[in-house]
């Protein structure tokens, strides 16, 4: 329900405004400059994070140090995660507010695809791989 000060503000939006030497303004213009300024200046910030993550947003070693080669979810918020540090690959689990180490593998221990690229992965091989791998380990 509309009350008398919501229609005084659109009249005062829509109207033409006095400023203080008399001349009259137009507050519709005005409104329209600051959204586009706004626009202006949130089209800069977007531009900016789309540059600054092209770029890689700083250090890059770090990341060639760490690789994810599958994951599986468990649950709804939980994860099994591979991670493959210089030449170990951990087997994590990870929730929210928390990564716990569940194995530890040597690189060998992966099955490879043929050009000795990316490990093999995929939903029910990961998880078939992962269980017959554990259970070899446990002997």
């Amino acid at each position: 329900m509309p009350s008398p000060l919501h229609a005084a503000g659109l009249l005062l939006l829509t109207g033409p405004a006095i400023s203080a030497d008399g001349s009259t303004l137009d507050a519709t213009g005005s409104v329209i400059q600051m959204l586009l300024g706004l626009g202006l200046v949130i089209g800069l910030l977007y531009a900016t994070l789309h540059i600054l993550r092209r770029i890689g947003g700083g250090n890059t070693q770090a990341g060639a140090m760490l690789k994810i080669l599958g994951a599986a979810a468990v649950g709804p918020r939980e994860r099994v995660v591979l991670v493959e540090v210089a030449d170990r690959i951990l087997v994590l689990g990870v929730a929210p507010g928390r990564v716990n180490t569940l194995h530890t593998l040597d690189v060998g221990d992966i099955p490879r695809d043929p050009d000795g690229g990316r490990p093999l992965s995929g939903g029910k091989d990961f998880q078939t791989w992962l269980k017959q791998t554990l259970e070899r380990r446990s002997r």
